[in-house]
Parts: structure tokens; C-alpha cells; sequence
């Protein structure tokens, strides 16, 4: 019983991280666990029944009650009503007829199709699904490789994970107390990063085989200069302006992210109207499409804090450290080192938010003591949990598309055509991967490349 006392905590992870396989909703399986485990430490003198009294109060304090969160469900309705109303369509095709000379063009125009609507949505399952829907039909009519499509595709979706508005980045900065406008401008060099990789990536293989990413003909797209002229003005020039009005009133400091979050559902909108394309029928489908995200998400929110408080009650930060000085992981840098890869390995199987939920609560209690000032520069703690946010979500990016579980894969596979099997997909998205590990490589290298924009607006000093 010695035993048992002194390591519940362990059997509780263990439990939960074999429970989490069991096909239940993730809600579900970690508030039961939190419970049946706080109960189990009620009958061995290890958990006192008061201490179930907090969790409501811990629950509504984090989540419900909290202004901050107020933007998931915003930004959620202004992803999806721009995705409904065809403006993300019509946004790409212009993509298309701009870069129709470049080598890769219609891929670097996903890519870069990616870039934009990660940052009108940061639902990289609506992003998935809409770029394969309307890119990949024109990828494989033009004869490109199967693989290097599905792969652009893929990757392209997932910028959104991190790409401000994310919505990652709001829940992670309400987890750790940290300014969510920080995050969303130390986020914004890293995901152009990525971005750029991808395109480098594209362009040179294009250049080498270009039998795997074949031209467009010149005589698609606009033949006039005026048809031309109207198509930037009428696809391109307004979801642009909407981002840079969304993330522009956050970085100046004239609005905080709900309330921009507010700005950009409006403008959504307004461009859905421009379109012609509001209706009773789609503001039903959005709003019912947004609802059901927004509720799984503070769900899973829910079931984490209970989990998180029973995991702490039972000694689990303690049972954390012990085990790192038993594997001689002693410094921040290792300790880093090790939840970076275990992350990484956990995105083989799990979701961002469960990773997120899981590992945040654990972790940054005990990188936060440790100190990283001559690697990062003055700053205090604030500054390294900013810079450890955005590591962890690059690193988080793999886990949409890591087998066997990566749910872009899973969302790409039931929109794709069946021609294209789940091998293809995973051989397709290896080189992304890989590209995004050389990006969180940079970051951990060059710490100033996540920091130097919050500095220079002034939210770290």
C-alpha cells in the first residue's frame, strides 16, 4: 500500500493514457478518471472529500466565466461562415492565376491559401477539408504527384494550429495567464517560417522533377487587364483586408482578441453578404457548426481542469520531478529536451487539446523555475513561457499529421477520392513533417525569432 500511496499518481497517467483508446469522448474519459481517481484517493487518506467542492468554482473561474475565452467560439463562427460562403474558394483561385508562371505554382498557392485562412479561422479541420474539396481535384486534373499534393494539402491545413487568431494559442495563454495578444505576435515570424519551408520545399521539387508539379496553362485565368484588376479586387484585396483588421487591432493595442474576434465575425459577414451568399440556411448551418466546435472544445476544457487538479492533489508534480532526476535529467535544457520529444511522440496518438491539457499543466510549473536567461535574454519568467508556448505548438503542428492518428489525415482520407489510400497520404506528408521539425529546430536555436515581434510592440519589455 506504501507503494500504491506514493505512486497513484503514475497509475492515474497510465490509466488515462490507456482509457484515452477506448473510442469514449475525451470530456468523458478525463473528468471520469479525475473522479474515480479522486475517489479512490478519498478511501486512501490521500484526497479529502472537500476538495471536490473547489473544482466548480476552479472550473468556472478558468473557463466559463473568463472574457479571454469569449474569442474561441467568435473566431470559430468567422472560420466557418468564410468557408460556407465561398470566399476561401474564390481566394484560391485567384492564388492560382497569380503564381500560374512560378514552378509549383498551384502548390505554393495552397500553401499560401493555407497561410490566409489560418489566419481568418485556426480550424485546421474546416481548412483540411475545404482545401482538399477544392484544391485537389485541379492538383490531379493538372497531372501533379499524388503524393506531393496531398502533402501540400495537408501541411497548408495545419497553419492554423498556430497562425494567430489560433485558437490553441488562446487557450494556451489562458492556462499559463500569459497576454494572448504576446502570443499571437510571437506566433506570427515562426508561422511564416513554416510557411516559407513549405514553399522552398515546393519550388525546389518542382524544379528538380517538374513532372510532379506541372505548370498552369497561360490561358487560365482573367484575359483582360480590367477582369483581371476586379478579380484581386473582389477575391484577393477583401479576406486580406479582414486579417490584417483582426490582427492589426490586437497588435496596436486598439482592441483586445475578443473583441477582435467580435470585428472579425462581422467582417465575415459582410463579406458573405458582399458574395451574395448570406442566407437564413447558411447562417444555420455556421452557427450550428460553430456551436458543436465550441462546445467540444470547453467540454474537453472542463474534464482537463478536473483531471489536472486531481493529478496535482495526488502528488503527480512531485512523482514528475522524481522520475527526471531518476533518468539524470537534471538541467532546463534537458527537461526541455524531453518534453519536446514526448510531446512529439504523444502527437503519434492524441489531439493538440488533449496533448495541450495533458502535458501544459505538468510541465510548465517546473520549466518555469528554471532559468534561461542567458539563452533568452532579461525578460523573467513571462519570457520564457512565451517563447515555450510557441515551441510546444510548433511541436504540436506534427501531431495533425503524424500516423496512426493524425486527424488531418483522418479528415483528408474522407474527403479525398478513393484512388487515393491512407499509404499515399502518409508518404505524402513525411517531408512536411520533417520540415516542420527543422522549423522548431530555428526557434530553439534563435529564440529571437519567436520574441523580437512582442518585444517591438511592446508586450514584453
Amino acid at each position: 500500500m506504501t507503494w500504491v500511496n506514493e505512486y497513484i499518481s503514475l497509475v492515474l497517467f497510465i490509466v488515462l493514457a490507456l482509457t484515452l483508446f477506448c473510442g469514449f469522448p475525451v470530456a468523458f474519459v478525463l473528468g471520469g478518471i479525475g473522479i474515480l481517481f479522486g475517489a479512490i484517493g478519498i478511501l486512501l487518506g490521500l484526497f479529502e472529500p472537500i476538495q471536490f467542492f473547489n473544482l466548480l468554482p476552479r472550473i468556472w473561474g478558468t473557463a466559463a466565466s473568463n472574457p479571454i475565452l469569449v474569442a474561441v467560439p467568435m473566431f470559430i463562427f468567422m472560420g466557418t461562415m468564410l468557408e460556407k460562403s465561398g470566399v476561401a474558394d474564390d481566394l484560391l483561385h485567384c492564388l492560382q492565376v497569380l503564381l500560374r508562371r512560378v514552378p509549383g505554382g498551384l502548390a505554393m498557392s495552397v500553401t499560401i491559401m493555407g497561410t490566409i485562412m489560418a489566419a481568418t479561422t485556426g480550424i485546421v479541420g474546416a481548412s483540411v477539408v475545404m482545401l482538399t474539396m477544392i484544391a485537389l481535384p485541379s492538383m490531379l486534373e493538372r497531372k501533379y504527384d499524388t503524393k506531393l499534393a496531398v502533402g501540400t494539402i495537408a501541411s497548408a491545413g495545419t497553419l492554423g494550429i498556430l497562425i494567430p487568431p489560433s485558437i490553441m494559442l488562446v487557450i494556451m495563454g489562458d492556462l499559463l495567464s500569459i497576454s494572448v495578444g504576446a502570443l499571437f505576435a510571437a506566433a506570427v515570424i515562426p508561422g511564416v517560417i513554416l510557411a516559407a519551408l513549405y514553399l522552398s520545399y515546393i519550388c525546389v521539387t518542382s524544379l528538380v522533377n517538374p513532372k510532379k508539379a506541372p505548370a498552369l496553362p497561360d490561358s487560365s485565368g482573367p484575359k483582360t487587364r480590367k477582369e483581371f484588376v476586379r478579380m484581386i479586387g473582389r477575391s484577393f484585396i477583401p479576406p486580406v483586408f479582414l486579417i490584417v483588421l483582426v490582427l492589426g487591432s490586437i497588435f496596436g493595442g486598439w482592441a483586445t482578441p475578443t473583441e477582435a474576434a467580435g470585428i472579425g465575425s462581422l467582417g465575415a459577414l459582410i463579406l458573405a453578404q458582399a458574395k451574395g451568399r448570406l442566407n437564413l440556411t447558411t447562417l444555420k448551418s455556421v452557427i450550428e457548426r460553430a456551436g458543436l466546435t465550441n462546445g467540444m472544445v470547453f467540454f474537453i476544457i472542463f474534464g482537463a481542469t478536473l483531471f489536472s487538479y486531481v493529478f496535482r492533489s495526488l502528488g503527480g508534480d512531485e512523482l514528475i520531478v522524481e522520475i527526471l532526476s531518476a533518468m539524470g535529467i537534471n538541467t532546463g535544457w534537458e527537461i526541455l529536451v524531453f518534453m519536446l520529444v514526448l510531446t512529439f511522440a504523444l502527437g503519434f496518438f492524441f489531439d493538440w487539446i488533449e496533448i495541450t491539457l495533458i502535458v501544459l499543466p505538468v510541465f510548465a510549473p517546473i520549466l518555469q523555475g528554471v532559468d534561461f536567461g542567458p539563452h533568452l535574454g532579461d525578460g523573467g519568467p513571462i519570457l520564457f513561457l512565451t517563447w515555450f508556448v510557441i515551441m510546444l505548438s510548433v511541436n504540436l503542428q506534427t501531431s495533425f499529421l503524424t500516423p496512426p492518428f493524425g486527424f488531418t489525415l483522418f479528415y483528408m482520407k474522407g474527403t479525398v477520392p478513393p484512388s487515393i489510400n491512407m499509404g499515399q497520404i502518409y508518404r505524402g506528408i513525411i517531408p512536411f513533417v520533417l520540415l516542420q521539425l527543422t522549423g522548431l529546430a530555428l526557434l530553439i536555436a534563435f529564440p529571437q525569432l519567436v520574441l523580437w515581434l512582442p518585444r517591438t510592440v511592446g508586450f514584453l519589455q
